[in-house]
């Protein structure tokens, strides 16, 4: 296949979703987990769920890294966009640099799009070329890039970093909130609630790291992976490899997405990783601190960490707290009571959908997100609201 009409083909997914009935009939219940969010949007959109039979319980997991960035990331990011750092008595002096999709993501009262309606200094970007650029043009301000995403994007901060020093910059910064995948992962095996068969590995995380991170996965809970395309096919022939593994009771790691993904990944990709960031325990909403989970600046670099150029660690994060000019409680450790009624946590692990909570659809929509998975187009409650069930 070269174009990719061809991977949409109405004819040979009805072949293929005939292949996978008859492929577990009379199968227990089998129930795999998809954690990219690009996945999740393809599988609402093209009907898929439609084209399986009853016995397959597809699971949307935490594959959107707008989704799974903390209440407390967002909090510190509008601490440092009002400026309250310790050492600062100079007023706001700051530019927040992000992505558009970062903009309406609820912190534990506030957001960045609502604290630039107050006043603080918000710019969108499409790259970090961007905001290297706004860190030239305005050498007065001190300019903040928020850093979020998987490994997709880790490397593009991390040429940015590079790139900055380069160029001389003492005001670009970033704050970061990078995570890897392998790890989160191997706590969703871990959770009773999911009882897990198989995963459907995330396509672009793939094209970076490869498929060996993967492959403890399959050695050490004989959980088989499969690392798939975006495409209606490419996903329906995924899943009719996970279940030929599983019907086998074997446990690999394959290659659907052969066409970009590779075993050893982007070894140059992987190179500026190693070169710029280090592991580090880092914090998801609805999963909460999971162990070398995260990406953190290496020392040589900490010149550019937000986070110590602001001196986050003198922030106090607590039920009690008002330093930041708004308040800051417990729902921090508990992200998903952060809103009542709000289940975004339990739907980032798997074991609730969309229309299992209270305000989906009657308070909580696109153009009025109260959670995390609504305000990212890659979230599981956006798609449940724009595709349906």
């Amino acid at each position: 296949m070269k174009y990719i009409d061809e991977f949409r083909d109405g004819a040979i997914a009805i072949g293929l979703s005939k292949k996978i009935s008859s492929l577990i009939n009379g199968h227990d219940e089998i129930t795999i987990m998809e954690v990219c969010g690009s996945h999740t949007m393809s599988i609402y959109r093209y009907g898929l769920k439609k084209l399986l039979p009853s016995n397959i319980r597809l699971l949307s997991g935490p594959g959107c890294p707008v989704c799974v960035t903390s209440v407390n990331y967002i909090d510190t990011a509008i601490a440092i966009s009002q400026n309250t750092s310790a050492s600062s008595n100079s007023g706001r002096d700051v530019l927040i640099t992000t992505f558009g999709d970062m903009m309406r993501v609820p912190g534990s009262s506030s957001s960045i799009e609502k604290e630039r309606a107050k006043g603080a200094s918000v710019a969108v970007v499409y790259s970090t070329l961007d905001a290297l650029h706004l860190a030239e043009k305005h050498p007065d301000k001190k300019v903040v890039f928020l850093a979020v995403g998987f490994e997709t994007t880790a490397p593009t901060i991390a040429a940015s970093v590079i790139e900055a020093e380069r160029r001389g910059l003492k005001n670009y910064f970033v704050l970061t909130a990078h995570k890897v995948m392998p790890p989160v992962m191997k706590a969703l095996l871990t959770d009773k609630e999911l009882n897990l068969d198989g995963f459907l590995c995330p396509a672009h995380v793939s094209t970076i790291i490869g498929s060996r991170p993967y492959e403890f996965i399959a050695r050490d809970f004989h959980i088989p992976c499969v690392i798939a395309g975006f495409e209606p096919l490419d996903i329906l022939q995924g899943i009719y490899m996970l279940l030929e593994q599983i019907v086998k009771k074997e446990a690999i790691v394959q290659i659907e997405y052969s066409r970009v993904a590779k075993r050893e990944g982007n070894p140059t990709a992987l190179a500026l990783l190693d070169k710029v960031f280090e592991p580090c325990d880092v914090e998801w909403r609805g999963l909460g601190f999971i162990p070398q989970s995260g990406l953190k600046l290496r020392s040589q670099y900490e010149r550019f960490d937000a986070r110590t150029v602001f001196r986050i660690s003198d922030f106090v994060v607590s039920a009690q707290s008002n330093d930041f000019g708004f308040q800051i409680n417990s729902a921090i450790c508990n992200p998903q009571s952060a809103i009542n009624g709000c289940i975004c946590g339990d739907i980032l692990r798997g074991v609730k959908t969309p229309s299992e909570c209270k305000l989906f659809k009657n308070i909580c929509n696109p153009e009025h997100p109260v959670g995390a998975c609504m305000v990212s187009s890659e979230g599981t409650c956006a798609a449940y609201y724009k595709y349906g069930e």
